[in-house]
């Protein structure tokens, strides 16, 4: 799998399983599938409730725990400093580990609240319990805020990506502060599927949809975490690194441009 090294060195594989809605044995299933079939990055958070079964796949799979690169975010309401430590212990008792890849606050609740739980997850990292820290749904001003108060830079900024919502101004404005684009829901959340200029890509190429899509992200340096829970797609989703989207390819990408969003603007968040 390529790796894409963050700005404190430690590097991430470009692909991973996103585990957004999955639940119980269903989620624990597809874990299983992608460790099986070469992914090494899990993404989960502390909302979507499967920690613990994230955890159990990870143990059981039999792949080496510094092998897997894994990501779990700080849930709103647990925003703070003494909250921040509450809550990362107990993900980590959850998932069952002993430290973290990647811990990520989850969407701007304030700029108050978000330098508290920042302190907290600097020393966190500090302490050698966190490898790299970033932020979630975060807009270049809360970006802006936090990083004239903060000690460490993040890493990361996951964030709705997708061809719909490219995110090209928030991605340069990330790139110059030396932070890394993820995207959640790059096939928005399935909308791609019904796209006629994606399936003419698709069919040009002898690939799928969500191959095109994927690849589109990629090829910006963009990390992304396609979720699903089915075998056959988890599987296919990796296997976007034997073609190439040329010239035209891309000018048709950039053409499906509409800027709506699926999920909720971060400057307009009230849960």
């Amino acid at each position: 799998m390529v790796k894409i090294k963050l700005n404190n060195g430690v590097e991430i594989p470009v692909v991973g399983l996103g585990t957004f809605k999955a639940k119980g044995e269903e989620v624990y299933n597809s874990v299983l599938v992608a460790l099986r079939e070469g992914y090494r990055h899990i993404d989960t958070a502390a909302i979507y409730g499967n920690e613990a079964e994230v955890g159990k796949a990870i143990k059981d799979s039999g792949v080496p725990r510094k092998d897997i690169f894994l990501t779990t975010k700080l849930w709103n309401s647990d925003q703070g400093y003494e909250e921040t430590k509450k809550a990362f212990a107990n993900s980590l008792e959850k998932l069952g580990i002993d430290y973290l890849d990647l811990y990520l606050i989850h969407w701007h609740k304030g700029i108050d609240k978000t330098r508290d739980s920042w302190r907290a997850m600097e020393e966190l990292y500090k302490e050698g319990k966190i490898r790299a820290i970033g932020v979630s749904n975060f807009t270049m001003y809360h970006i802006e805020k936090l990083l004239e108060a903060a000690e460490v830079t993040p890493v990361i900024n996951q964030v709705e990506t997708h061809v719909g919502l490219p995110q090209y101004d928030l991605q340069d404005y990330c790139e110059s502060k030396g932070i890394k684009l993820t995207a959640y829901a790059p096939m928005q959340a399935g909308k791609i599927f019904q796209n006629i200029d994606m399936n003419k890509l698709a069919e040009k190429h002898g690939k799928s949809i969500a191959n095109i899509a994927l690849k589109f992200l990629v090829d910006r340096g963009i990390i992304v975490i396609p979720k699903s829970v089915k075998e056959q797609r988890i599987i296919d989703n990796k296997n976007i690194f034997d073609f190439t989207l040329d010239a035209e390819d891309n000018e048709v990408l950039k053409n499906l441009c509409d800027g709506k969003r699926i999920f909720p603007d971060p400057d307009n968040c009230y849960f």
